[in-house]
């Protein structure tokens, strides 16, 4: 029901993009979108059973989406930080996405290894400025 209203009429977070070749690719600019691709399978708002990770200031947490809370959209994501250390917070998101669809699993598995790899990157990159800024002003 809300996938036909959010695919046939309107949805605000919904973008459409041309390439060259004049193929359409619809986006989706939710902040809770595991894939930003905007498809029934991947769509928050259509799905009551939903999870994503996001990282905010250095720190990853797992939002699940619950059913329980939907009279109250202000609580409707579980949010639950993860580990630093990456094989941890892989066993967590395996342990809360257990009953999930397989798809939504392996998504969040690789958003996390995404999302993993390039906080190393920031990391590194922070390390050297700081390496360099000292050797400056010695």
């Amino acid at each position: 029901m809300i996938w036909t209203v959010i695919n046939n009429q309107f949805c605000s977070y919904k973008t459409t993009l041309t390439n060259a070749t004049k193929h359409e690719r619809q986006f989706c600019r939710h902040p809770y979108s595991i894939t930003g691709l905007c498809n029934r399978s991947h769509c928050p708002l259509a799905n009551s059973l939903y999870a994503t990770i996001k990282e905010d200031n250095g720190r990853v947490s797992l939002y699940i989406k619950t059913v329980e809370r939907a009279h109250s959209p202000k609580n409707l994501w579980e949010r639950i930080d993860l580990s630093r250390n990456y094989s941890k917070a892989l066993k967590q998101v395996e342990e809360h996405l257990q009953f999930f669809p397989k798809a939504v699993q392996h998504r969040n598995k690789q958003r996390l290894t995404k999302i993993h790899q390039y906080l190393i990157r920031m990391r590194k990159i922070k390390l050297k400025e700081l390496a360099g800024k000292k050797a400056k002003v010695v």
